[in-house]
């Protein structure tokens, strides 16, 4: 039985993951339903299969982010002289520009690796509940909303991920802090929060899912460290299948949403949030 809750379970990470309705979030609320024990282990598998969709950011953009790429060292110096480099000497000819992109993406993460260490455990105790969830779901989905409504026909600063700023990535990182409470969703805040400093809807994307990536591996690894690697085995099973099944959906959820985006706007997720929330909420108080 263990093994159908974590396949719905991958799914749903999946799914949501790089979507801006809370992966958390709904794994909370799946969760009401789906049990896997003792919740300790609950949460800690909720945090730790998110790695099997973010290593999906890395092969997706894996020529993106490497700067020793052959494409990009053959533009640089000419194809004749890259093609009779080694492997190590590759790293001679680093491209600047993806390593700016990279030190971007470091700074844009300090936040919430200060604010995660310092807030986890009180995050875990009193935030992870359908009712925070719920709330989260339906403030950020009106904020989607009025966004979106208010960018209708703007031009933006930031067009592309060349163009943003280091000072804009550190800002983006504290607005990635807000993901810190359940339901809020890391993607639809960092997003907003790249949208509101001026990124158009596919620079702010792009820039969420290479954030995510550090992000993640850091948060898993906080949780790993602080079970004390006391994981059973069936335990380790549980969490390798839930993450791979959500790597596989992640990557075909991300290549239909920056196909997506480049024609839409995010209110329809804006909507979802909102009605999700009011079912949660309602439901919530009958069952009360």
């Amino acid at each position: 039985m263990d093994f159908i809750k974590v396949l719905i379970l991958g799914i749903v990470e999946g799914i949501t993951e790089f979507l801006p309705i809370s992966s958390t979030g709904h794994l909370i609320l799946v969760g009401e339903f789906l049990t896997l024990e003792p919740k300790s282990f609950s949460n800690a598998f909720n945090v730790i299969i998110q790695l099997g969709a973010i290593l999906s950011v890395v092969v997706l953009y894996f020529n993106t982010l490497n700067p020793i790429a052959k494409d990009k060292i053959v533009n640089n110096i000419g194809e004749e002289k890259a093609n009779s480099l080694t492997f190590f000497e590759r790293f001679k000819y680093l491209d600047k520009k993806t390593m700016r992109l990279i030190a971007k993406v470091i700074i844009g993460v300090i936040p919430a690796m200060v604010l995660g260490l310092l807030f986890d455990d009180l995050i875990d105790k009193y935030l992870f509940n359908k009712i925070t969830v719920a709330i989260a779901l339906i403030v950020y989905g009106i904020i989607i909303i009025i966004m979106e409504s208010k960018n209708k026909n703007k031009s933006f600063k930031f067009e592309s991920l060349d163009d943003i700023t280091v000072k804009t990535a550190f800002l983006i990182g504290f607005f990635q802090c807000l993901a810190m409470v359940p339901g809020t969703s890391r993607s639809a805040a960092t997003i907003i929060g790249a949208m509101i400093l001026g990124c158009s809807r596919t620079a702010a994307a792009e820039f969420s899912f290479f954030l995510a990536i550090p992000t993640m591996i850091g948060a898993t690894l906080l949780k790993i460290i602080k079970m004390g690697f006391a994981f059973t085995t069936h335990q380790w099973i549980l969490i390798l299948l839930g993450a791979v099944v959500s790597f596989v959906v992640a990557y075909g959820v991300i290549v239909k949403f920056m196909g997506y985006i480049k024609k839409h706007d995010f209110k329809v997720f804006g909507i979802y949030r909102i009605i999700l929330g009011a079912i949660v909420l309602i439901s919530a108080a009958f069952a009360g």
